[in-house]
């Protein structure tokens, strides 16, 4: 059953992050027109669900895919319990460290679009390499990779808020932080992937669309 329109209220017994919530429109207006014409997309790194329970039904021409490491299945579970949608799908085992991309049983249409929201700055650099080079081997040519989250411009912070949760990350884990965009640009490329939109975002957040290149 896809649920309406209307915003939902999360029950006190859900997992819940603030973040997720502050974003998820703007986000959802940017997927609106970088997927309209896809058809399947894994969501790597759905955290609690919560974006995945406000997209999916909202894209409803699509496949949602969920994945993460298994400690976040059961947040990811009770959300889509709560919220169900005929084109939600639950969670696949998937860690960068150690896993190929997942493979859904469930349908026969392959991934032509991989998304990935507040992930990049929290995983090690080299888990951001896996997630590039797994984006290369698997999209098909026109395939597209989205990432959400901050991100440095020119070698500069592009806010003074964004410098500062840039050095509460790097305090609490050294391989964590926010990445410089022109890494990701140049990262991508190695992986036939091509920075296509960037799109700027509220509290200095930003969208990076990459294409899968011919």
């Amino acid at each position: 059953m896809i649920y309406s329109n209307t915003d939902f209220i999360p029950s006190e017994a859900l997992p819940f992050s603030q973040a997720c919530e502050n974003n998820k429109q703007p986000i959802l207006s940017v997927l609106q027109k970088e997927l309209a014409e896809t058809s399947h997309v894994l969501e790597v790194g759905s955290g609690t669900g919560q974006h995945s329970v406000y997209f999916a039904p909202r894209l409803a021409h699509l496949i949602w895919q969920t994945s993460d490491v298994r400690a976040n299945h059961s947040a990811i579970h009770a959300w889509h319990n709560a919220y169900p949608a005929s084109n939600l799908y639950a969670p696949l085992a998937f860690d960068l460290s150690s896993d190929p991309i997942p493979v859904n049983t469930d349908s026969q249409t392959p991934y032509d679009a991989l998304f990935t929201a507040n992930t990049l700055h929290i995983i090690a650099w080299s888990l951001v390499e896996c997630l590039f080079a797994l984006a290369g081997d698997t999209l098909p040519i026109g395939g597209k990779l989205i990432a959400y989250g901050p991100f440095n411009e020119n070698g500069h912070y592009t806010s003074a808020s964004n410098q500062q949760f840039d050095i509460n990350l790097r305090q609490r884990d050294p391989k964590s932080g926010i990445r410089h965009k022109e890494d990701i640009v140049a990262l991508a490329s190695q992986h036939d992937l091509t920075l296509s939109n960037t799109y700027a975002l509220p509290a200095n957040n930003q969208i990076l669309v990459f294409i899968k290149a011919d």
